[in-house]
């Protein structure tokens, strides 16, 4: 599909965004969620949900056929749920990432999806969710809206994963994102102290995976390092480690056969636990790596990156939980 000129979307939605300060009670009630299960699941037995959120132009249906990640939770065994963005609060269907009236607890988008999640949760008829378990993926805008939602709500959120977004607080208006999305937010050590303010008296680490692609022209690659630089900054400030962006515990190359070639850096603890990871992969555009070939902002060639973000969680999972699940490799995404 044609590319997105996101200046004149964000232009568009201009006086929309100025005027919604508050969110209004028929956008909430309007908004809608897609939720997937297994269908071997058990409803009493606890499982994990992994939450994406989509990207501007995008819904939950074609996130979802885009990233193929119920096939992912039919293997590993966890529930997805998809949220969407009505029109009603963005034209273009947009999470609302870059305004101040969305990035804090006491309201807005982040309230709303906190509440859904909550609704989620409690829904035991279909499903028992642990809620040590709750983790929050995104892609562009969904994957900045992924970050807000993980800042302000860190005692939902166990895990954050952003595929092409950027850091919590990068933007603060239209005209600021346009160029953080060109250029980057800035001091990343800043950042992380906003984030760690927004979290209030739920702070705590919360391992963070950013996905980026080198060739990026619609959010800047920088800012697939900004996030894990503020998410290391957030955990160093919590958990008094010393995790150094430049500095990962491990590093890896490798690629995909007809595919990208990538580098993985991994950062844990002093206990080996995992702490932040950042996936680069070469010669990815504005799009969901290892996804459905034909959907909207997605490359079949791999690696997938619905697979490296349920590796991800899997391996946070095990810090409250023990194994759950067989982690998956990272490989290209079907051409189906």
């Amino acid at each position: 599909m044609p590319p997105i000129a996101w200046q004149d979307l964000y232009a568009s939605n201009r006086a929309a965004i100025a005027g919604r300060a508050r969110p209004s009670r028929r956008s909430e009630a309007e908004r809608r969620c897609v939720v997937h299960a297994p269908a071997n699941l058990h409803p009493a037995t606890p499982v994990p949900l992994v939450v994406v959120l989509h990207g501007c132009t995008q819904d939950a249906a074609s996130i979802a056929a885009g990233t193929r990640m119920d096939d992912v939770a039919d293997r590993a065994g966890f529930v997805v749920a998809y949220p969407e963005q009505t029109r009603s609060a963005n034209a273009q269907g947009c999470w609302n990432w870059f305004a101040s009236a969305h990035q804090a607890r006491a309201g807005g988008e982040p309230a709303q999806l906190a509440h859904m999640l909550r609704g989620i949760t409690a829904d035991t008829a279909r499903w028992t969710i642990d809620p040590r378990r709750v983790f929050v993926a995104g892609m562009s805008a969904g994957g900045a809206m992924a970050a807000v939602l993980a800042a302000t709500h860190p005692d939902i959120v166990a895990g954050l994963a952003v595929h092409s977004g950027l850091a919590f607080g990068a933007a603060t208006g239209p005209a600021r994102a346009f160029s953080t999305m060109a250029r980057g937010a800035g001091d990343p050590a800043r950042l992380g102290e906003q984030a760690v303010r927004a979290m209030g008296r739920h702070a705590r680490p919360v391992p963070t995976l950013a996905i980026h692609g080198s060739a990026d022209r619609l959010v800047a690659p920088v800012n697939g390092d900004q996030v894990t630089a503020q998410w290391l900054a957030v955990n160093r400030l919590l958990s008094g480690g010393d995790h150094d962006p430049g500095r990962p515990t491990a590093r890896v190359t490798g690629g995909v056969r007809d595919g990208h070639a990538f580098e993985r850096s991994r950062w844990q603890d002093a206990d080996g636990q995992i702490v932040g990871e950042r996936l680069c992969v070469e010669g990815l555009g504005h799009a969901w790596s290892g996804g459905a070939a034909g959907h909207s902002h997605t490359d079949p060639r791999g690696p997938s990156a619905s697979e490296a973000i349920w590796a991800f969680f899997a391996q946070v999972a095990q810090r409250t939980s023990g194994p759950i699940a067989r982690p998956l490799a990272l490989s290209s995404g079907s051409s189906r």
